[in-house]
């Protein structure tokens, strides 16, 4: 069996799966091979979150570029998309002047964030304790979305209204190009034929290109993330971003108080050593996610970071979650841990074999938010 397209996308994470859509706004006829019967990696285990205020400045302005084109999707399909902003909660008056200095960064951008005072921020947000706020910076622009479904249903929409072709289970073993025509082959032995091909498989593209995997300075990060049981009739609206996120987003680190403020920090915390900073988003079913934590390894040694989930991080959330927000219950319904990759020197990981083959992954932390804008740029990049 022999299948010809413009464009063959190896993934079905939001990477590849934008990168898909992108070529199909050009009438291109696109193809995603996805090794799963759904994404199963980043993408669907994150917090769903849509926030460029974390991002530099490069990155917020493809996350605000993807923020108007959730907004285009989800008026074509339900694609659990809530605008209810997110929110920076500072702790203490270190934290209380990086969110002013990043509100004027952001209000010399033309990027709408509201300063919050502490009532604002208790009126608010219910439940958030008034011992550890000190008041917030608010950006309304921003979403929320349920990640798994979200992924499933974008296929969905792209599949049914724009033509894109989705094959599940297909697991590519080989790629290649001669006379620029370009070839997937598939472990069942189909193989898919195509002007371009685009692999955004993550860190696992090792299986393809062992030698430039090898060679990379790609690094993979483990999160570990918690869901409390549904909280009710409570309701926490938007993403709550803490104390620690302030010290540890991009953004802030543009703020002139940044470097002065790092520095007086405790470097062998247990924060620190496990990467941890809290946040807080309600799911469309009531329960709230907690995370999360960070761990890294190379990603040829990435079986170093195991399976296995440290309830000593997990506890450590738990008690941090609750010294900020008050919810109805803390009860657990479900455990998991993520895995990204990411570049050590750039903010992603970009490499052609060949004239039309092109490797796209290491996003990072930054896929949800960037993947949109990033994409509709990169494909004006290969199509030039």
């Amino acid at each position: 069996m022999t299948t010809k397209f413009d464009l063959l996308v190896v993934g079905g994470g939001i990477l590849g799966t934008f990168h898909a859509y992108h070529a199909l706004k050009k009438n291109l006829k696109v193809a995603i091979l996805e090794r799963n019967s759904v994404p199963q990696g980043a993408t669907v285990r994150n917090f769903g979150q849509v926030v460029p205020s974390g991002m530099d400045l490069k990155w917020q302005n493809f996350g605000r570029e993807s923020l108007a084109i959730y907004h285009e999707l989800h008026t074509q399909a339900d694609l659990t998309i809530r605008q209810n902003g997110s929110v920076y909660i500072a702790s203490n008056d270190e934290e209380l002047q990086l969110i002013e200095e990043l509100y004027e960064i952001n209000r010399n951008n033309d990027y709408e964030s509201v300063l919050l005072s502490k009532s604002d921020c208790i009126k608010k947000y219910d439940g958030l304790r008034s011992d550890y706020c000190k008041g917030g910076l608010f950006f309304p622009q921003e979403l929320s979305v349920d990640s798994a479904d979200m992924i499933v249903k974008l296929h969905k929409l792209l599949h049914e209204k724009m033509g894109l072709q989705i094959f599940y289970n297909t697991t590519v073993l080989e790629t290649h190009e001669d006379d620029q025509k370009c070839t997937a082959v598939a472990a069942d032995g189909t193989a898919f034929n195509a002007s371009k091909i685009i692999i955004c498989g993550g860190h696992e593209f090792k299986t393809l290109y062992p030698k430039v995997f090898n060679d990379s300075d790609l690094e993979v990060s483990k999160l570990q993330m918690l869901q409390t049981k549904p909280q009710g009739i409570y309701s926490l609206q938007g993403n709550i971003l803490t104390g620690l996120s302030v010290r540890r987003y991009e953004s802030f680190s543009e703020c002139p108080s940044f470097q002065k403020i790092k520095a007086l920090e405790n470097p062998n915390s247990f924060e620190k050593k496990y990467g941890v900073h809290i946040l807080f988003k309600q799911a469309l079913d009531g329960s709230v996610i907690i995370g999360d934590s960070h761990e890294y390894a190379d990603a040829k040694n990435s079986d170093d970071l195991g399976y296995d989930l440290n309830m000593e991080i997990d506890e450590f959330m738990i008690h941090e979650a609750k010294k900020i927000i008050d919810l109805p219950t803390y009860e657990i319904q479900r455990r998991w841990f993520g895995i990204y990759s990411q570049c050590k020197t750039k903010d992603i990981f970009e490499h052609s074999p060949s004239a039309n083959i092109h490797i796209v992954t290491g996003i990072g932390g930054k896929g949800m938010t960037g993947s949109g804008g990033f994409s509709k740029f990169n494909i004006e990049k290969i199509y030039a």
